[in-house]
């Protein structure tokens, strides 16, 4: 059977990680400022993950949800703790893309309306609102049967009132930091005018804080820049390093009512394991501000090379635009360099890096990509 060909691959066979350095078959060490799509939050391989992983597995790896888990719980009191969101009430499934199905299911519950607010640009995952990151949108993927999608422009509010004023919305859906499309970051001015504007329209806030929470920013959620509060966060990659895990953070509005979302695997106990791990882990090293500081420097580094056309982000979610599309300066990083980088479309270099990245590995990059940019 041959493997479904979705994907452009590097002719590079991963088989080890250690922090934020990967090595492959052939035992070439790269940096790594990827982190897979952002889900390595606390470095790969760290001992505390993989011990929590190992001791849970040699209890009990998975059982389903009619039954009492205490981690999910426990889980829960950790990440309300540290997100400043104790009130919220979670609902855990394996997924971004099915996190994002689940607030938009709870928002049309709610409302009893269908109609959803997206922006260009904006990716909410492909099983339920994935959209091209180009100037002029397109669906790739639609939410559901029952739902229409009116996408506009990020950051003109205007636009959002006058859809909204149209009394036919359930939701609008947000990215914290906008990662497929680009790093692109909504105002703080906006996303309180979209707070205003749900409220008197009973429509519902939603942040997806997919690639952008869990500390990626240097702060626990990206919004939380902007001081804003939504009534649902959608989170996942970070949450569990690597593990499949996705999470819905849920207003104390909302009512749950037995039956109204499912799942089979969300919330079991290795996956809990694996959550409750990268939280004290976060706690321990301090994660959060390790991202905004590290991140700090890497941007005003970068800021300083002429060859980049805009450097965006926040924390150690960071893009730089280019005038020229970047498939070949990636590549140069590398089989040049040893770096693994990302991108955004076609012109953009994202850099997710695990949130252990040190000054000096940041400052280790910085000249690793100096000398592809000046070569």
């Amino acid at each position: 059977m041959k493997l479904f060909d979705v994907y452009p691959l590097f002719d590079i066979e991963i088989v080890k990680g250690e922090g934020c350095y990967t090595y492959d078959a052939e035992g070439n060490k790269y940096l790594d400022l990827y982190g897979g799509h952002a889900v390595i939050s606390v470095g790969h391989s760290h001992p505390h993950y993989l011990n929590a992983l190992q001791e849970q597995a040699s209890k009990l790896v998975f059982y389903s949800n009619s039954v009492i888990n205490s981690l999910q719980q426990k889980l829960a009191d950790k990440l309300g703790k540290i997100s400043g969101y104790d009130d919220y009430q979670l609902f855990l499934i394996n997924s971004g893309a099915e996190a994002n199905e689940n607030a938009l299911k709870l928002a049309s519950f709610h409302t009893g309306k269908k109609r959803v607010i997206a922006f260009g640009k904006a990716f909410h995952g492909r099983t339920s609102l994935a959209v091209e990151a180009t100037d002029n949108p397109k669906i790739i993927a639609p939410i559901n049967a029952n739902n229409h999608v009116t996408f506009l422009t990020l950051n003109d509010i205007d636009a959002v009132k006058a859809e909204l004023e149209k009394g036919d919305v359930c939701a609008v859906i947000v990215e914290g930091i906008q990662g497929v499309g680009g790093i692109r970051i909504p105002t703080a001015e906006f996303l309180h005018g979209i707070r205003q504007l749900c409220d008197e329209y009973d429509a519902v806030m939603i942040l997806d804080e997919i690639q952008s929470g869990y500390g990626r920013s240097g702060k626990f959620f990206a919004h939380q820049h902007s001081g804003v509060r939504p009534d649902i966060i959608t989170i996942a990659k970070g949450i569990a390093n690597g593990f499949p895990m996705g999470g819905v953070l849920i207003s104390p509005k909302f009512v749950p009512i037995y039956g109204q979302l499912g799942t089979t695997f969300g919330g079991n106990h290795l996956a809990c394991a694996a959550a409750i791990a990268v939280l004290e882990i976060f706690e321990k090293e301090n994660l959060v501000e390790n991202a905004r500081k590290v991140g700090e420097y890497l941007i005003t580094e970068l800021k300083k090379f002429p060859q980049i056309k805009e450097v965006r982000g926040e924390g150690l979610m960071i893009g730089m635009e280019f005038d020229y599309p970047v498939k070949e300066l990636r590549s140069r990083l590398i089989h040049e360099q040893r770096v693994f980088t990302g991108a955004s479309g076609t012109n953009v270099v994202r850099l997710l890096p695990p949130l252990v990245l040190t000054m000096e590995q940041a400052s280790d990059f910085i000249t690793r990509f100096k000398k592809v940019l000046e070569a």
